[in-house]
Parts: C-alpha cells; structure tokens; sequence
C-alpha cells in the first residue's frame, strides 16, 4: 500500500482497516475511468502532501490509493496530525515544508487565517462530507442509554469534580468516570468543547487525549468506567468493540447516530461539516489539480463507501465546491460560521 502515515502514528494501525475494501472500491473507480488515457495517466507524476484531521484522513487515504492506482507515478502521502496540527504544516514559515492539501474537521480559525496572510499563503475552501461526533462508553456499561448536552457539558467542564458515573445521574453506579477524548490540536476537541462546554478548548485537563483515534478506541474498549468520542467512522470500524450512546439536546428526546441520523440533520448538536484546504500555489502542480478534480469527480463513492462511513453533500454542493477550486476562489466561505453549533441546514448557502 502506499499511503504513508507520519506524526508518530503506525502506518499499519490506521490502514489495516482500510485495506480488504480498497481492492474493490478501486476496481469500481477503475470502470468508471476505463476512457481515460494510459499516457496521460503515465504523464503525471511528482508528489502530493496531505496532513490534518484524523477524522478526515479515512475519506482523503482511500481518494489517495485509488488516484495512485490511476497515477503510478504519484506519491500521495496521508499524514495525521490534527486539525490545528495540519494547519500548522499547511503554514509552515518553510515554502518547502509547506503541505498541499490540509485536511480539517473544522472550518479554519482566525487565528489560522490571520497566519496564512502573515506567512503570504492563499488558500481555497472545499466542504466534502458530514460527520456526527459519537459518543460511546465501555460496551459492559449498560446503565447510560444516553446523556443530554446539560450532563456532557457538566462533565467535561473546566474545574469538573465529577469522579464517579454516580454523580453524573442519580441511579447510575458508584463505578469511576474515565474520560477519553481528542487532543488539542484536533478540530473535534475545539468542535465539541465548542457546542457542548459553550467555548471552545474549554475543557477539564484529566483525561485520556489523544489525536489517535485508534488509541481512543483502545482506552474506552479497555476501561469498564469509561466515556469518549470522535467521529462516527471511528465508531462504525470499532463498534464491535464499543457502545454508542444517545445525546439528548435538553429536549428529553435522545438521538442515537447513525448514518441516516446524521443525513437527516437530527443529531445536533454533534454534526458537523468537513473540509479540505488546498494551497493555491499547489493548484499549479498539475498532479495536485488532478486530484483534486479525481475526488469531486468520485466523491460519493468515497465518501459514503461502507469502510469509510461519512455522509456525501449533494451534487449541487459539490458542484459548487469544484467550481471554487476551478475558479481559484480564495478564502473560507465559513469564516463569519460563529460560535455557536453549525447550522448544516443553512451551512453550504454560504458556498
């Protein structure tokens, strides 16, 4: 395989779930593309840096096998470092550190936006899937079916003193509270502290953090106290191995996600878009370009492959986003989104 994961990440934990599908999923990409031309595909060639997101990487690592099985003389490498850890690669004071593509769980910060001007980098916008934050615990926990935001926010509140599955609700057990969740370079941490604690990065400090979604699996399946999340994907790969549970949006009707769930709009406010940023000054490499139009051309079939588990925009939306890229539209659409939970209903209008 030759997707390459880097930032202290092992290549084999994140991609032997990927990689009994890829064969199928390729061959399917394959018909699709049976008219393209061999020499044009042996003519491309040179490399592509993607890094960012550990929820994002599942949709851009299996974009990556399938474009290099079209292009065998392109590198594509998938690194995993966070959102803000993306970023900070995609920003980076060396030209020549600088990745191509960033993948992000979140629109780009101010404060990101604010560096990419400082540092003379422009760069475009492009929403490609929905995601629905999971919320799980140990799969012997059989008491909590769910939590409402009020409760979620309670426990993961700064200064929380909430050592016990006791406190959190009356009835549930004396059994200790184990927290698991993203670090702070990733954009699920900043989302759901963001929506659930009212301020983003706002979040007690003692628990298990981690950019790794795998090693997040790890803890909640070992830990018979435990409460965690990440994205849905993550979930759907594990669940075997996990226990999801509802969020009930203080409305007394909990919601337990699932691919339609989430499609629907109903699981809020844990829902949320995802993007990638490309550099504009990548564009002008033609195997960057190629990609890029490779992903919007099959987005769907990547995007909601059963192995990969994300919910695919419309057709009108994609076809808006691929003609930011075309146009070379500078900028995030998303960057007056607010603090508050992102209105998905409402959220591509600003595409």
């Amino acid at each position: 395989m030759n997707v390459r994961l880097n930032d202290d990440h092992n290549l084999m934990a994140h991609t032997a779930r990927y990689g009994v599908f890829l064969a199928g999923i390729v061959t399917s990409i394959l018909a699709l593309s049976a008219g393209q031309s061999v020499a044009m595909a042996e003519e491309l060639r040179g490399s592509i840096r993607i890094n960012g997101s550990s929820t994002v990487a599942p949709i851009t690592m299996a974009a990556a096998e399938m474009f290099m099985e079209q292009h065998p003389r392109v590198r594509v490498t998938v690194g995993i470092s966070g959102t803000g850890g993306g970023f900070k690669k995609f920003l980076d004071d060396d030209k020549s550190l600088r990745t191509d593509i960033s993948d992000a769980s979140r629109p780009i910060k101010k404060v990101e936006r604010d560096r990419a001007n400082k540092v003379g980098v422009s760069f475009i916008e492009l929403p490609i899937a929905i995601d629905g934050i999971a919320v799980m615990v140990h799969p012997s926990n059989t008491f909590c079916d769910s939590l409402t935001v009020e409760e979620l926010k309670r426990i993961w509140a700064p200064g929380s003193n909430i050592p016990s599955w006791h406190q959190v609700r009356a009835g549930f057990p004396d059994l200790r509270l184990s927290l698991y969740g993203p670090g702070p370079d990733s954009g699920t941490f900043d989302y759901f502290t963001k929506v659930i604690v009212g301020k983003e990065k706002s979040c007690r400090s003692d628990f298990t953090a981690s950019e790794s979604d795998n090693v997040l699996v790890r803890g909640i399946a070992g830990d018979k106290g435990s409460l965690g999340y990440f994205g849905y994907s993550y979930y759907h790969a594990n669940k075997d191995k996990l226990r999801i549970i509802g969020i009930d949006n203080n409305n007394g009707h909990p919601v337990v996600p699932n691919l339609d769930v989430i499609r629907s709009g109903m699981y809020k406010p844990l829902s949320r878009p995802l993007f990638l940023y490309v550099n504009m000054e990548s564009f002008d490499h033609p195997q960057v370009n190629a990609f890029v139009h490779y992903f919007f051309d099959h987005a769907k079939i990547i995007v909601e492959h059963p192995r990969v588990n994300y919910v695919a925009l419309s057709n009108d939306v994609y076809r808006v986003a691929r003609n930011r890229f075309d146009t070379r539209k500078p900028g995030s659409a998303m960057a007056q989104a607010g603090d508050g939970p992102l209105d998905l209903e409402k959220i591509f209008t600003q595409y």
